[in-house]
């Protein structure tokens, strides 16, 4: 059986708490202005429940290359997939994923990637998607640790690492504490500033930033404040209530995706229920956003710590916070710079094909490193 798989108990019991929702008022016109437009997800949840076709799905999970590894005594389900290409020397490379994702955020560009002249792993991180909850919450640093022992379990010892989100988090740590491991790394965020650092000593387009950031933690980061603080509050709900659920995550889809307000001018309604079914079957959203709070607990100072690993950026417009170039040379090796005309924070599945050439751009002067 494939290490992803979602048993017909799970999408019976699904569907019959979908047709059950007890749904919230809605002020008439309120659309997304107080989070999710509720009409739209009652559209959304009727098509969960009477249209969307599991077994396809089930299917295309079946279809991936999937296996489970033990790492450190977790079971971590990963994504491999060898380079197709003849002609070139693979890179071996890293896919980190963030929240709220899971290898869903690779998936599009996995054979594009192969064909480019890639062996491609792309792990769950423990608590997410199909791998084993952690006995103990893990932070990203540690996460970073558990995919060095990954990747020599598969035969790499040097690698190309690639992330966004708490993957961007990770590709770092993996960068700091690993650097005999780690060729290049690429980003499509450059991180938010730390808590108090000192904005006198900062460039007038990294105060922007730093103003930027507190803006946007002020009108979208109470969600992150509920996974930092009281995530088990806010898991109880969710993994009872799937409408729940689509709620919490596809508002984020919404907000941090560049779509011009309209989710599915990017997405499919197959792609995003693809995701969140995930999420339902696995029980995973709990221990998700617990990471949050381990995270929160890693020392102010690993933050500052600057990554000297080359290390390249490509930053989409529809993302959360936009870094300056003055930034990245400050907490980075920057030796690439790419800003892309469309795209978000989910770049891998909005615009796939840009994001695989923004890798290769990149990650093409270091096929050689790896191998030596």
């Amino acid at each position: 059986m494939t290490a992803m798989w979602i048993d017909d108990d799970t999408i019976t019991d699904l569907r019959a708490r979908l047709r059950a929702t007890r749904w919230p008022d809605a002020p008439q016109g309120t659309g997304w202005s107080l989070g999710v437009d509720v009409d739209e997800l009652r559209d959304l949840v009727a098509y969960w429940a009477d249209g969307f076709d599991f077994d396809a799905h089930r299917d295309a999970l079946a279809s991936l290359p999937s296996r489970r590894v033990e790492v450190d005594g977790i079971g971590v389900t990963v994504l491999v997939a060898p380079s197709t290409a003849s002609d070139r020397a693979a890179l071996p490379l890293l896919l980190a994923h963030g929240w709220p994702d899971s290898t869903w955020r690779y998936r599009k560009v996995l054979p594009l990637l192969t064909a480019a002249g890639f062996d491609v792993v792309v792990p769950d991180m423990p608590g997410y998607g199909f791998s084993d909850v952690p006995p103990q919450v893990l932070d990203a640093r540690q996460v970073a640790g558990l995919w060095t022992t990954l990747m020599t379990s598969l035969g790499h010892e040097r690698f190309a690492v690639a992330g966004g989100d708490i993957g961007t988090h990770v590709a770092r740590y993996l960068a700091l504490d690993h650097p005999d491991r780690v060729v290049a790394v690429h980003r499509i965020d450059g991180g938010l500033p730390w808590p108090g650092i000192d904005v006198s000593t900062l460039s007038p387009p990294e105060r922007n930033f730093v103003a930027a950031t507190t803006a946007w933690r002020d009108t979208e980061g109470a969600y992150a404040m509920m996974h930092r603080t009281k995530p088990q509050t806010a898991a109880v709900g969710l993994t009872d209530s799937p409408a729940g659920l689509a709620a919490w995550i596809i508002e984020k889809l919404r907000s941090w995706s560049d779509c011009d307000g309209d989710l599915w001018s990017v997405y499919t309604r197959d792609e995003v229920l693809a995701l969140v079914t995930e999420y339902w079957a696995t029980g995973s959203i709990g221990s998700a956003m617990r990471m949050y709070h381990a995270n929160a607990a890693i020392p102010p100072e690993q933050s500052a710590r600057r990554v000297e690993a080359p290390s390249g950026f490509s930053l989409y417009p529809g993302d959360l916070v936009t870094a300056p170039r003055e930034w990245l040379e400050r907490t980075t090796n920057l030796v690439y710079l790419s800003e892309p005309a469309r795209g978000g924070h989910f770049a891998p599945v909005e615009q796939p094909e840009s994001y695989v050439a923004e890798l290769v751009a990149f990650l093409e002067p270091f096929r050689g490193v790896a191998r030596g």
